[in-house]
């Protein structure tokens, strides 16, 4: 590595500006030419683990969910030796990574951050695009703009935590120091579908803190983790650090969460999931060198509150965007909604005005407001939740899917007089928002049950133009979301601006975007240098007096 005289300071982070794509702007045209060229690809993506393509011959196939029939890629299946493989590689690049200065780690991400920020841009936005069925304006905000934000800002948090050292007191005689150790062993990223940002985060922010990874992406979205690896093997990162295991997630888990070595779990999923993998290592403890580091941000239940004061326009806008942008499969979007009778009419209106405008489709026709849900697995699942809103509730708008080309479910809100009903308690992660129109005089009743209603607790907002009642609101949700939005949609978090994350079912709420989620990465060791050695075991008060 190179070596420095002087205290090096990385760059000052600023949030990524957003492209528009407005129609006749020159990256309108080169995304497009993207999209064009990468639908005509059929690209073969290996395991990558110590650097090297390994490729086993047991496919599995990325298609484009608006078209399904389409395939995007095939990818190699990684069976329990390729695991094994992939912690030893791990184990091996540890040596040197660990002992890399922080400030060297931190040059390899924030040229990753360049290279996606430019000559790497169309390529991940458009894998996103094809392969998770994501408009240009929301790949756009995931994949490029938040995950730059992402490698620009976690150095800029690293270098804000190794300076916080303890005091040295004038007169003692030494010098106190704290080493922010990366974790012994391996760290195990698992990362979902619906952020190509969160797939690029979770395995980088612990190997920007010297840690090493073994990282299992969703197998439906292998397109664009095949990209980031691209990109962080061109920005540098040696081999080793982090390695792409793709295939069975309860077989990689088996041989990943029973090693000696793990250091630690970084995930975002199903609550589900999450709840057995800590059930296996809390059982597995004897086997384990360290305690692992358990970080998860999994399921939400996200809730929009209206007072009678609330701007019905704001409020219909917040519904549709926060309902139905990405189609739902955010784990912040809205899927349940309380609104005053005295609004209710008004707001539904124009909800159902706005609603009737989005069009549902193949995002790269640039129209279309939604493309399709996942898989088979999400269409089956959110329609069926439609069918139980057309037999227990009132559908208002939507309540169609179609899915003889692509997994398209309409943008649809009901209404039910039950607000324990099952629409209004479980994850839907789809475009279906639910809404109970409460009585104008029950607003303080409204805030315990939306507070006891779900086991989530990941965002919600709120909106009142009465600021007594959004002071009332923060404090009894103030558990209710680890993310809380007045007069704003529940969506949309900036890194550096709010950090996300939440408790109860909703995760760990370690905070991605901030350094709270880079303190899990490290394991502190307190250094004291005396520099005059005590010469005589002896203390004043033994003497006589």
């Amino acid at each position: 590595m190179l070596t420095f005289a002087g205290v090096r300071r990385v760059p000052t982070p600023i949030n990524e500006p957003v492209r528009s794509y407005a129609p006749g702007s020159a990256e309108r045209r080169s995304i497009k030419a993207r999209l064009t060229a990468m639908a005509a690809e059929r690209a073969d993506i290996p395991l990558i683990i110590g650097g090297q393509d390994v490729r086993t011959g047991n496919l599995g196939h990325a298609v484009m969910p608006h078209d399904y029939r389409h395939v995007l890629a095939d990818w190699h299946r990684a069976g329990p030796e390729h695991v094994a493989q992939a912690i030893d590689a791990a184990a091996r690049a540890h040596h040197d990574w660990s002992r890399w200065a922080w400030e060297d780690r931190a040059g390899v991400f924030l040229r990753a951050a360049e290279l996606l920020a430019t000559t790497h841009r169309d390529t991940v936005n458009a894998a996103t695009m094809l392969g998770q069925s994501k408009t240009v304006h929301q790949a756009e905000i995931d994949a490029a703009a938040e995950l730059i934000d992402f490698w620009r800002f976690n150095p800029y948090y690293a270098q804000e935590l190794h300076g916080e050292q303890p005091i040295s007191p004038a007169g003692s005689g030494a010098w106190n120091q704290l080493d922010y150790r990366p974790l012994e062993g391996f760290v195990y990223a698992i990362t979902p579908f619906n952020f190509t940002s969160i797939a690029g985060n979770l395995p980088t922010a612990p190997a920007l803190m010297g840690n090493t990874v073994v990282w299992k992406p969703a197998g439906s979205a292998m397109l664009s983790a095949y990209y980031l690896m691209r990109v962080l093997e061109a920005a540098g990162l040696p081999p080793g650090v982090i390695n792409l295991v793709a295939g069975d997630a309860a077989a990689i888990s088996t041989v990943a969460l029973s090693h000696r070595d793990l250091a630690g779990v970084h995930f975002t999923g199903s609550t589900g999931v999450f709840n057995a993998m800590w059930q296996t290592i809390g059982a597995s403890m004897s086997r384990y060198r360290s305690y692992p580091r358990i970080v998860g941000e999994t399921g939400g239940k996200d809730f929009i509150v209206a007072h009678p004061s609330a701007d019905p326009q704001a409020l219909a806008v917040a519904i549709v965007r926060g309902g139905f942008e990405y189609q739902g499969q955010k784990c912040s979007a809205a899927s349940r909604v309380y609104i005053p009778a005295s609004l209710w009419t008004e707001t539904r209106d124009r909800a159902v005005a706005m609603m009737q405008t989005l069009g549902v489709g193949d995002v790269t026709d640039f129209r279309n407001f939604m493309g399709a849900v996942i898989d088979e697995r999400a269409f089956t699942k959110i329609s069926g939740y439609q069918a139980e809103a057309r037999q227990s509730a009132t559908i208002i708008q939507g309540g169609g899917a179609r899915g003889d080309v692509g997994y398209f479910i309409e943008p649809t809100l009901v209404q039910t007089s039950d607000p324990g009903a099952r629409l209004m308690c479980e994850e839907i992660f789809g475009p279906v928002v639910t809404a109970y129109v409460y009585p104008d005089a029950q607003w303080t009743e409204m805030l315990a049950l939306i507070d006891r209603t779900s086991p989530y607790a990941l965002t919600g907002a709120v909106f009142a133009r009465d600021r007594s009642a959004v002071e009332e609101a923060a404090a009894a949700l103030r558990h209710a979301a680890g993310n809380f939005y007045i007069h704003d949609k529940p969506t949309g978090a900036v890194v550096g601006q709010q950090p996300f994350g939440g408790g109860r079912a909703s995760g760990t709420n370690d905070k991605a975007g901030s350094k709270l989620n880079l303190t899990r990465w490290v394991s502190a060791r307190s250094v004291k240098e005396t520099f005059v050695p005590a010469l005589d075991h002896r203390y004043p008060f033994l003497a006589e007096s």
